[in-house]
């Protein structure tokens, strides 16, 4: 039912190529085992076999490059690049981690109008090269309005560049640094190549405990060439706001694979443990903590593919997965803690264990809606499309399953990264009035009354200020946009009506709680107060439905994965 399992065949992609990637990558993970991958965790080793295995696969290379500055067998298609990352992220963050910081690293050189940089990436992508992206400083975190690192004007058209950068991962590798940096006579922003083996680079440290490296380096008076320059003034910062948009999506995907690992091993777990004369999972309480778990992960997948659907058809003229984007980065990665949460509280002190996939989750887990202030900067940046969403409908095409074998060549030129509040959206009536369950229909109610909320009682110019005030709205919004495309995702990838009405039961209460939380505020005034209330539902109970999710779904699973030792 739509999760990741290594050992079962598993619908196709349209490409036969990555088909046999992720195979071989499969392969890979099972044949070195469980014990290797928590020996390799535990002593922070540098997975180097693991990017010597994706150099002789040319697996970066393949999935990662522009057709024309490939093999003639590469692109970058979204769907592939999602699919790759829950396979990476379901044997550890860390596999993750230095695939989607190249995918980052490449995102200012694939938008950039240097062709000879372009090419040259293709050559050392091929190579097996792995990429990093240098925005984020030790003192301004990804504010990047406060980038110290300085480009100074040389007499010759070159420049010299002097500064530091930290949380930036393959720092210690990289073959190229897609770097942010100002110019000291203009002040312009100005994005910039920089090689990890020139003298003039310097790898102070590993900022974290792990295997990964998350840098901080320095750069002492590094030449920059003119023809190391990637791009400046307005298209620079639009590259930075652009790459985030590309690749940060994937940190939902990460959330996806993690947690789809711990669910098997949590529930194999409790169905194979007794206590008190009876099996864990014999306990209702437990039940309804493991359904809860298999139905929000259900949903993380579900909204994150129908996302990448509108990633894949975006346009200028179309740009409404700017707003789904940033809900893959804040909902979904949330959502995965959520279940993990759950998983725990039913394995208990096995999730502690140190030969488990469990513990490596539980700790890495946290990491994903962290990144560059993930939810707080991604609640602000839904918030601005509310208006949007609710008052500025249109009729707009409707977006197809996007599976197909096709190079995403839009995401590299996304134009300025501006005018959110513009943006158009089709009308999610259209949606939620072709499901008919009964939690469906309890939260398109819980919808109306949010939006006679923004319509009736706007926040002031106080409360638009009060960020904690617009954080809880911002999550409310978002779970409108959230079940809207689940819904749409659901009748493509042919979801039965028990889960989508399972999916549904958490999210009314997930609404009410929120709800709750926003009457609660120090600044909600008592007609909002009021509407709050309103918006308060109870989920209609179906035992009968829960018995299908648990003996279908979820129990059902007690035996479907174990990675070999």
């Amino acid at each position: 039912m739509l999760l990741l399992n290594p050992t079962k065949d598993r619908p196709a992609h349209a490409d036969d190529r990555f088909n046999e990637i992720v195979r071989r990558t499969i392969d890979f993970f099972e044949g070195r085992g469980k014990r290797r991958l928590k020996e390799d965790d535990r002593e922070r080793t540098w997975y180097a076999d693991f990017l010597e295995f994706q150099k002789r696969e040319k697996v970066f290379a393949t999935l990662l490059t522009p057709p024309e500055y490939g093999d003639g067998t590469s692109r970058w298609d979204t769907s592939q690049i999602a699919a790759y990352s829950e396979v990476l992220a379901f044997y550890g963050l860390c596999y993750w981690y230095t695939w989607q910081v190249t995918i980052l690293g490449l995102g200012p050189i694939w938008q950039s109008e240097n062709e000879a940089m372009k090419r040259r990436a293709g050559a050392l992508l091929l190579d097996g090269g792995i990429f990093a992206f240098g925005l984020s400083e030790k003192e301004h975190g990804a504010d990047i309005y406060a980038t110290e690192m300085a480009l100074a004007p040389q007499a010759d058209g070159s420049f010299r560049a002097r500064g530091s950068k930290y949380y930036i991962g393959n720092g210690n590798e990289a073959a190229l640094v897609s770097t942010l940096g100002k110019l000291t006579d203009s002040g312009e922003f100005v994005f910039f190549a920089v090689s990890t083996k020139h003298p003039s680079y310097r790898f102070v440290k590993n900022t974290v405990n792990s295997q990964s490296c998350v840098a901080c380096f320095s750069l002492e008076d590094y030449p920059v060439p003119a023809t190391d320059l990637l791009e400046r003034g307005q298209k620079a910062w639009d590259a930075a706001l652009n790459t985030v948009n590309i690749g940060k999506y994937n940190l939902g995907w990460g959330a996806i694979g993690m947690s789809t690992h711990a669910f098997y091993e949590a529930v194999h777990h409790a169905a194979h443990r007794r206590l008190y004369g009876h099996a864990v999972t014999d306990f209702p309480h437990v039940r309804q903590l493991l359904v809860d778990a298999w139905a929000r992960l259900v949903a993380m997948k579900l909204f994150a593919l129908r996302a990448a659907d509108y990633m894949r058809t975006a346009s200028l003229e179309d740009r409404r997965y700017l707003l789904y984007n940033p809900i893959v980065k804040m909902k979904v990665t949330t959502e995965g803690e959520r279940v993990v949460n759950r998983l725990w509280d039913v394995i208990a002190a096995k999730g502690f264990e140190k030969d488990t996939i469990f513990e490596m989750v539980a700790r890495d887990i946290r990491a994903l809606p962290k990144l560059e202030g993930t939810v707080h900067v991604n609640t602000a940046l839904i918030v601005k499309f509310m208006a949007g969403y609710f008052m500025n409908q249109a009729e707009l095409p409707a977006v197809p399953k996007r599976a197909d074998a096709a190079h995403d060549a839009f995401l590299f030129r996304q134009g300025p990264a501006k005018g959110l509040g513009a943006i158009r959206f089709h009308d999610y009536h259209l949606a939620y009035g072709s499901v008919d369950g009964p939690n469906a229909r309890l939260f398109l109610e819980q919808v109306e009354a949010f939006r006679t909320f923004g319509l009736t009682a706007t926040p002031d110019a106080q409360q638009q200020k009060d960020i904690d005030f617009l954080l809880t709205v911002g999550e409310l919004f978002t779970l409108v946009a959230y079940g809207q495309l689940i819904i749409e995702s659901a009748r493509i990838h042919e979801v039965e009506g028990d889960v989508l009405e399972q999916i549904f039961d958490f999210l009314v209460r997930d609404f009410s709680a929120c709800a709750l939380e926003l009457y609660s505020k120090p600044s909600s005034t008592p007609a909002q107060q009021e509407l709050c209330l309103g918006m308060i539902r109870r989920p209609a109970a179906a035992p009968e439905r829960f018995g299908r999710i648990w003996s279908r779904h979820v129990i059902s699973q007690q035996d479907a994965y174990e990675m070999k030792e």
